[in-house]
């Protein structure tokens, strides 16, 4: 069953890179208190993810704090190492908190993965964004297949 909107974030526990090493960080942890920015994308250096979804993000990160944003988050079934490089590659420093769902145990939790078989990448997040406000999904924008619209930065900025 796909999460909707009212509905808290499943528990689940993602890998970040800290001081150099892979740590964990639960959804509890990420979420409690916050307004959190939420996206997800279903491969890290992919075309659409790397050249327009996650720079988006990066280039708005003020825009989100001036609107109450207190973090922003990128998701991917991609391991800790990946996802750290990736965020290096886009110089996204403190602006996006890039996060690991290395086995997609969120992606399926909240009902979002996809069949990336076709594509040589096995099971994989769809394309989304969420507003989360303290573990409760206040806005949830899932993209149709093969889109990239909805779950842009600018389409989330003019949600707040």
């Amino acid at each position: 069953m796909t999460i909707k909107v009212g509905d808290k974030l499943p528990e689940a526990t993602f890998t970040v890179m800290k001081d150099g090493k892979p740590s964990p960080l639960s959804v509890a942890d990420l979420t409690a208190g916050k307004k959190v920015a939420l996206f997800a994308v279903p491969g890290a250096f992919t075309p659409t993810c790397s050249a327009r979804h996650l720079p988006g993000y990066k280039e708005s990160a003020a825009d989100f704090r001036a609107k109450g944003v207190d973090t922003i988050a990128c998701v991917s079934v991609n391991d800790v190492f990946v996802m750290n490089a990736w965020g290096k590659d886009q110089q996204v420093g403190e602006d996006v908190v890039m996060l690991a769902d290395g086995n997609g145990a969120f992606a399926k939790a909240v009902g979002l993965e996809m069949d990336g078989t076709g594509f040589g990448m096995g099971s994989r997040s769809k394309r989304y964004s969420m507003i989360v406000e303290d573990g409760v999904v206040k806005q949830l924008n899932v993209e149709a297949p093969g889109e990239f619209k909805v779950s842009a930065a600018d389409f989330m900025l003019g949600q707040l």
